[in-house]
């Protein structure tokens, strides 16, 4: 026998059959993967920008680390996603080595993305005990020329830009500088600030904090012109090393095929965001960076050029991945 509903639980049944479209119709949530593990520069620029472009992209903005494979994993899963405007890549420089460390790369970066925005760079810093001799470029050279050990250094890993960047150094001077790679830039800095190694290189971001607290001396810093927050530290142009430049620098990138009219709406939304008095300060200051705020094809021609530049020193000198 068939009881009819009461006419309470029939109305409020209706009520949720009719409100069901609107449920659906909520949103999708944007991500932004970044593949490289939480609490690094690149995890903190883009919890920096989430609110803002939650606010203005009218949708939820989800960060999600991806990390392993020097970033290769988090870019893989950016690279096979479907090219709806939902998933997005915000990564770092060693993006630009990837090819010629990993030959074996499951994409290919310039095929397999497209490229949204250059948001900006930090030069790379020399950085040393402050009860350690070297005040300059040319004492570092100077000593290790002397000694036969030669002057040690620590970087976040072979094949990092701080790596490539001293190979360049010791090949222009004829030096031996024994490379300690770490696995991040803490561990390095930790065993500098003891007087474990002669000195690191690593990220303006990662090094400046220290040197303002005095536990660090900045060398020299590998920017084409002075980080106002380094004002004292030479360039190493300054130094008389031209063309020696190496920056940190945040970009971001789409699967492949978004939507042209979708790469121009998130290009506005993080430059209208980090345009923002407080994320501006946040990248200047604590970040160290210059903001940039490219087009989509400022990052092609600027990812091009530090692609050729950076592949050249690691095949003239047989650099292999950690």
């Amino acid at each position: 026998m068939t009881h009819p509903l009461p006419r309470r639980i029939a109305l409020g049944l209706g009520a949720a059959v009719l409100a069901a479209p609107a449920l659906r119709a909520q949103p999708a949530s944007i991500r932004i993967i970044v593949p490289f593990a939480a609490g690094g520069s690149t995890d903190a620029v883009a919890r920096l920008v989430s609110p803002g472009l939650t606010q203005r992209l009218g949708q939820p903005v989800i960060v999600e680390n991806r990390s392993g494979a020097a970033g290769a994993i988090g870019t893989d899963a950016v690279a096979k996603s479907r090219p709806d405007g939902t998933t997005w890549l915000l990564t770092f420089d060693s993006h630009a080595v990837m090819p010629v460390l990993l030959p074996s790369l499951p994409f290919d970066l310039t095929r397999d993305l497209d490229p949204v925005m250059l948001i900006g760079g930090a030069p790379y810093v020399l950085a040393t005990k402050t009860d350690k001799p070297y005040r300059s470029l040319a004492d570092v050279v100077t000593a290790a020329r002397a000694r036969r050990d030669g002057v040690s250094y620590g970087s976040t890993g072979n094949g990092t830009i701080g790596h490539l960047t001293m190979i360049q150094l010791q090949s222009r001077t004829g030096t031996s500088m024994p490379h300690l790679p770490y696995r991040g830039g803490g561990l390095a800095v930790n065993d500098t600030v003891a007087g474990h190694i002669e000195m690191m290189i690593g990220s303006a971001a990662l090094v400046a904090p220290h040197v303002s607290g005095g536990t660090l001396r900045a060398v020299a810093q590998f920017g084409p012109t002075r980080l106002p927050g380094l004002a004292e530290t030479q360039t190493a142009l300054e130094a008389g090393f031209d063309g020696l430049t190496a920056e940190a620098w945040w970009g971001v990138f789409a699967p492949h095929g978004t939507p042209a009219e979708m790469v121009a709406r998130m290009n506005a939304a993080l430059r209208e965001t980090l345009n923002e008095a407080r994320a501006r300060q946040m990248m200047e200051q604590t970040q160290q960076a210059r903001l940039v705020l490219s087009d989509p094809e400022g990052l092609k021609t600027f990812l091009d050029a530090e692609i050729a530049k950076w592949s050249r020193v690691v095949r003239e000198n047989n650099i292999r991945a950690d």
